[in-house]
């Protein structure tokens, strides 16, 4: 694989490259009504909730949060209130990069065009790639492709817009039930994987590992 140049390198972003702060900010909002272990339960629910508010038709990512808020409050006995949704939301486009973003990035740009697959809203993401210190190809979006990751159709728009195939491409991503796995159903043979630790390794899907973007450069020989 460290001879494959692809003709993109697709990316996911939130949790990949932005450094994703969803529990920070629940934190923000109940850590002073939660003990550390009731904390870590919600926050924990609160990431399965967003996984599951995604799975059916599109819906507006503010929709998305604040269900996916509301049902973590009602699990753990936590008072939700409409602002708290709005809170969180409105935090995504102040989040910027993991520190080893940017120089991996950028000397990646020179040569493969890097292109952004995200499950986000077109008012929100522009904000967040404006930080990661490196020119992008493409950003498409799941309010663009009517359609969130893991579903096929958000890949598959995609797909349509630049004119590729599966094989085209180099996806990388830190999460498995996100990205890799459907990746991996959907032909997409080049992956890399970004263990930032949000998931345990699972080798069944074909993939390069890394620590952080900094080794992306040596993926595809650079």
């Amino acid at each position: 694989m460290t001879q494959f140049r692809p003709k993109f390198i697709t990316f996911d972003c939130y949790g990949t490259l932005t450094n994703f702060q969803m529990a920070e900010a629940a934190q923000t909002l109940y850590g002073e009504q939660l003990d550390a272990e009731k904390m870590a339960q919600f926050i924990k629910n609160f990431a399965a909730y967003r996984l599951d508010e995604i799975m059916g038709d599109w819906k507006p990512y503010n929709e998305v949060v604040h269900n996916a808020v509301e049902r973590a409050c009602r699990k753990n006995g936590v008072t939700f209130k409409d602002e708290d949704g709005r809170f969180v939301y409105e935090q995504v486009p102040s989040w910027g990069p993991h520190a080893d973003v940017p120089a991996g990035l950028a000397k990646v740009a020179k040569e493969i065009p890097l292109v952004i697959l995200s499950n986000a809203m077109n008012e929100q993401i522009m904000h967040n790639v404006e930080k990661l210190g490196a020119p992008f190809h493409a950003v498409y979006t799941a309010q663009q492709a009517n359609a969130y990751k893991p579903r096929f159709q958000a890949f598959e728009y995609m797909f349509d817009m630049l004119g590729c195939n599966p094989e085209d491409v180099l996806h990388v991503s830190s999460s498995f039930r996100y990205d890799l796995m459907s990746a991996h159903d959907l032909g997409i043979k080049n992956k890399v994987w970004v263990n930032r630790g949000h998931e345990p390794a699972n080798p069944y899907y074909g993939y390069t590992e890394i620590k952080d973007i900094s080794g992306l450069p040596g993926v595809v020989g650079l």
